[in-house]
């Protein structure tokens, strides 16, 4: 576990202190000079390329070495425009990507990445300090695919990393407008939804939710950042709008709509199965 530490203690002998963490010397093995991590890469040619950005140091050392470890390709920068560049131009698998950057945040990169045809399927994980829940609504809002407050456990890291990328080609075969989860198919081109071939009418907003909804398959979506993300509203509105959208969307799916679960006192997320059920 990376654990916090205040500024001006003194240093245990055997152990490296940094402004935000501390880890034991065996942990970074690897170079603390992040410089020398650009290109880290794994022999494997089919290694999948991870891009870690975050302004302190040490910290990116640490998570290059650990993904580097456990087989990734793996490329660094330590300020969000250089982050940006980098994504821009090697197109990895997944950035690991921290909130508070110089230069432009990493709200602001998510945006420009999501904008962008060319990036916009990038996998995210959110890495930072911040934990306020504002915070993490707005970054899920942009498209991140997990969020991760410091301190953090390498290791767990590292999992998640892998939890998403197996979730991105679990679609694989299927083309990039297209999503299936058992018998629902959501074609985001065509802008149609079936259900066992049968096509289902949707209004906008209904479309809008049920999409949402698939691209977050087996995470829970609570209703606050499901009420920002789909209707754009203040996330501490008191509603019952998402509630009377799902009911509504599970009656004209039918049995699918038994896809959708809800998860009391939260909210609502699609059920894992399997895409080619």
């Amino acid at each position: 576990m990376v654990k916090c530490k205040a500024s001006g203690e003194r240093a245990d002998e055997g152990v490296h202190h940094y402004r935000n963490a501390f880890v034991t010397g065996a942990e970074l093995t690897a170079s603390r000079d992040p410089r020398q991590l650009h290109g880290v890469t794994e022999s494997s040619a089919a290694a999948e390329r991870v891009l870690v950005v975050d302004d302190e140091p040490d910290i990116v050392a640490l998570v290059a070495y650990h993904l580097a470890k456990s087989g990734y390709s793996v490329s660094t920068a330590t300020n969000g425009s250089e982050g940006l560049a980098v994504a821009r131009r090697v197109k990895p698998s997944l950035i690991v990507l921290d909130l508070l950057l110089p230069g432009l945040s990493g709200l602001e990169i998510m945006e420009q990445l999501r904008r962008d045809p060319a990036t916009s399927r990038i996998a995210v994980l959110m890495l930072t300090a911040r934990r306020e829940e504002t915070d993490r609504i707005r970054g899920l809002t942009l498209g991140a695919d997990d969020y991760l407050t410091k301190p953090f456990s390498p290791q767990e890291l590292v999992l998640r990393v892998a939890a998403i990328l197996r979730r991105i080609k679990a679609g694989g075969d299927l083309p990039v407008d297209v999503r299936q989860i058992g018998p629902l198919r959501i074609d985001t081109t065509a802008h149609r939804v079936t259900v066992d071939g049968r096509e289902i009418d949707l209004t906008p907003t209904e479309f809008k939710l049920l999409l949402l909804l698939a691209e977050r398959k087996g995470r829970v979506q609570p209703r606050n950042l499901l009420l920002q993300a789909v209707w754009e509203a203040a996330p501490d509105i008191q509603t019952r709008t998402v509630d009377m959208h799902i009911q509504r969307l599970r009656g004209k799916l039918g049995a699918a709509g038994d896809l959708i679960e809800t998860v009391r006192g939260f909210g609502y997320r699609m059920r894992q199965v399997s895409e080619k059920a």
